[in-house]
């Protein structure tokens, strides 16, 4: 399987903390988010998944938002931004276990148009073998 590392951002002015769980498995990275995904925590984001795309040219994202509890604009932006990055590269970006209350933000903003949403993990990575 892939290795994993965590990434947590400390605190900073607001108080808010994103935890940042990578694994890597061929040329998918699954990250699982844990806290505020906002304009104070958006870049670490980026950087975690655009190194990953230019180090090992990483096809596939898989973003768990499980233990999301708050996303703003610079956090939509984030998402639409990969997705935007790996399309060309025919490359996918996907979200998995999403609180309702954030699906609501994700819906309003039209994110399930364009990129797939899935139950689990299992799911996202199913899809991806052709399963």
């Amino acid at each position: 399987m892939g290795n994993i590392e965590v990434i947590t951002t400390g605190e900073n002015l607001g108080g808010m903390v994103l935890n940042l769980e990578k694994k890597i498995e061929r040329l998918t990275l699954l990250l699982r988010l844990d806290g505020e995904l906002d304009m104070h925590t958006a870049s670490m984001v980026r950087q975690a998944i655009d190194i990953e795309i230019e180090k090992r040219g990483i096809r596939t994202v898989i973003l768990n938002l499980q233990d999301v509890r708050f996303v703003d604009s610079s956090g939509l932006g984030v998402i639409i931004g990969r997705y935007k990055k790996l399309l060309p590269m025919g490359g996918n970006l996907k979200i998995t276990n999403v609180p309702p209350h954030i699906y609501k933000i994700m819906e309003l903003s039209g994110l399930p148009k364009i990129i797939n949403f899935y139950v689990d993990e299992a799911h996202a990575y199913e899809e991806g073998r052709g399963a």
